[in-house]
């Protein structure tokens, strides 16, 4: 469709992106490092490490694979939380010419087994805590090598001690576990100092990532993002934030996992880019912990999703912070709803502005412009060098305003799933787009406006209910902490809107709750259920689990 969005753009977006200038992310990485050597890059419960330090422990470990025989292609497994340890391996992965394989530390042992398989990693990284998971499946992958780092092993000789010391015996968080051959963390960038390291060539078609994905909806995939692809994503950022933002200056802070692309991409990769100093949170489901980390720090830039950002302001603590330093908030992964980005803004200062993405597009494909002062319910514009094309069923673009789905073409969107040819075929159009399974239409002005997932329509009475739609309604009510809806078998109208309620307010009833939808959601939208819980299932990355709910109903 014509690129009605570039009149939209703000003031200094370029219309295309180049990458000619970027071989690898190899080369971007030892460029920032270079540029900014004296800077913080990371800190960690307290461990500061610059940038120069950053450069030296990843070619340690870069020297350490090449010192067991890993060659250029071969696939490395991560499996941690935000420490210290995870840039020192993803970054000397891609310097020993590896790719990086991201897993989830709370996979159960089949999702790390079939990960591990498909994968076809032969070396891994792994935070103790998820060693015993580890233990139960490694006879059945291709694993030779294995590096098992305590939490703590990256902050000092006295720190380290007595962080594994509590982790260990105090909150007993890791199991025991047997893992004959391994090595520590430590002990593995000894060898690669000893070894020593060689720049290998690297082209941009070369794989950078298997970034795992689909393992909610079916079978877990592994999207293929090249240094072109991620390159190319953290040019069109850069793009598009380097009108508000500082070479050197900024001070990002880091919740939602690094192994998950969204910070991948924009935290760890984006914000290197410029120079930034990164606060990693390795817990920030600890939401006290979270805010007191963040208390000690001038924190500029914050990412996340829609329920970190509604728990943060459900915390008494958080809004004693001081937000004088906030420039930008970025939410993503999940769609923000409308009166948690206004109770931000009220208490942080600044707008919690939507990004849109998926990990085959590495993943940003729209965001907002970054000077908005309002919420506006979109999840922004395409980005430098990105098509967004509303499709039908058929694969026909929707004419105007209809809703249909998005689809995305880019030089971000991934080569393809490995060794799924039958999948890459589905998900693409012969032109090139990418199928998202996202509905949604794009305004007059340009902007996108993501409606819902396809296959979590409700189909009531012949009629479309849009679970986020709902959801936002139910959110609007003040004895809410969180919502999430779905739809049940109803012998009437095919199906119905049923939803399951976290309250704030214990005093909120099902009665209320149906009557407040009334007044503001058409009568077939409005829920016919209501489960009250104490939690929701989550993703790792905190977005709620409806095919979960489901199962369950």
């Amino acid at each position: 469709m014509e690129k009605i969005w570039l009149q939209s753009y703000p003031q200094g977006v370029p219309a295309e992106i180049d990458i000619d200038h970027i071989p690898s992310l190899v080369a971007l990485f030892e460029d920032a490092c270079r540029k900014f050597a004296d800077q913080v890059a990371y800190i960690s419960m307290g461990k500061e490490m610059t940038y120069a330090e950053l450069e030296a422990e990843t070619r340690d470990f870069a020297g350490w694979l090449q010192s067991i025989g890993m060659q250029k292609g071969d696939r490395v497994a991560l499996m941690m939380p935000n420490l210290l340890q995870y840039p020192v391996a993803l970054f000397g992965t891609l310097r020993a010419g590896c790719v990086v394989v991201n897993c989830n530390p709370l996979y159960t042992p089949r999702e790390l087994e079939h990960q591990l398989k498909d994968s076809g990693a032969t070396t891994i990284v792994i935070v103790e805590n998820f060693a015993h998971t580890l233990e139960q499946v490694i006879a059945h992958t291709q694993l030779r090598h294995v590096v098992v780092t305590p939490l703590g092993e990256m902050l000092g000789a006295v720190k380290g001690t007595l962080v594994n010391f509590v982790i260990r015996h105090v909150k007993k968080m890791v199991p025991a576990w047997k893992l004959p051959g391994s090595l520590s963390f430590k002990a593995a960038l000894g060898a690669g100092r000893r070894h020593g390291w060689k720049a290998v060539p690297l082209a941009q078609d070369d794989i950078a990532f298997l970034q795992y994905t689909g393992g909610t909806t079916g079978i877990s995939k592994g999207a293929m993002l090249t240094h072109a692809n991620i390159a190319a994503n953290v040019t069109q950022a850069y793009s598009w934030i380097r009108p508000v933002v500082h070479e050197g200056q900024e001070f990002i802070i880091t919740a939602l996992p690094l192994y998950h692309i969204f910070a991948l991409t924009a935290n760890c990769l984006t914000f290197l880019m410029i120079g930034a100093r990164n606060l990693l949170i390795v817990n920030p489901r600890d939401i006290p912990n979270f805010i007191k980390e963040w208390g000690k720090y001038p924190v500029t830039v914050v990412t996340g999703v829609n329920t970190l950002f509604n728990a943060l302001l459900n915390h008494p603590d958080f809004a004693k912070l001081d937000f004088s330093t906030m420039n930008v908030t970025l939410g993503g992964g999940m769609a923000v709803q409308a009166p948690v980005a206004e109770h931000w803004r009220q208490v942080v200062g600044v707008p919690l502005l939507q990004a849109y993405g998926l990990t085959e597009t590495s993943p940003a494909a729209t965001i907002n412009p970054l000077d908005m002062k309002d919420f506006n319910g979109a999840i922004g514009l395409p980005i430098s060098s990105t098509e967004i094309s509303i499709r039908d069923d058929n694969g026909n673009e929707v004419p105007g305003t209809q809703v249909g789905e998005i689809c995305i073409r880019g030089p971000q969107v991934m080569k393809g799933y490995w060794n799924r040819p039958d999948e890459t075929e589905h998900v693409f159009y012969p032109d090139g787009f990418l199928r998202t399974g996202d509905m949604g239409y794009i305004d007059p002005q340009g902007y996108v406006f993501l409606v819902d997932r396809k296959k979590d329509m409700i189909l009531v009475s012949g009629f479309n209910v849009y679970p986020n739609e709902v959801e936002e309604a139910v959110a609007m009510h003040p004895g809410i902490i969180d919502v999430a809806a779905i739809g049940v078998p109803d012998e009437r109208a095919g199906e119905a809107v049923k939803i399951f309620v976290v309250r704030k307010d214990p005093r909120v009833t099902e009665h209320e709750l149906i009557e407040h939808c009334r007044h503001l959601l058409t009568g077939y939208k409005v829920p016919k259920y209501v489960e009250f819980r104490d939690d929701l299932p989550r993703t790792n990355v905190g977005k709620i689990l409806r095919r979960a709910l489901k199962e369950g109903a």
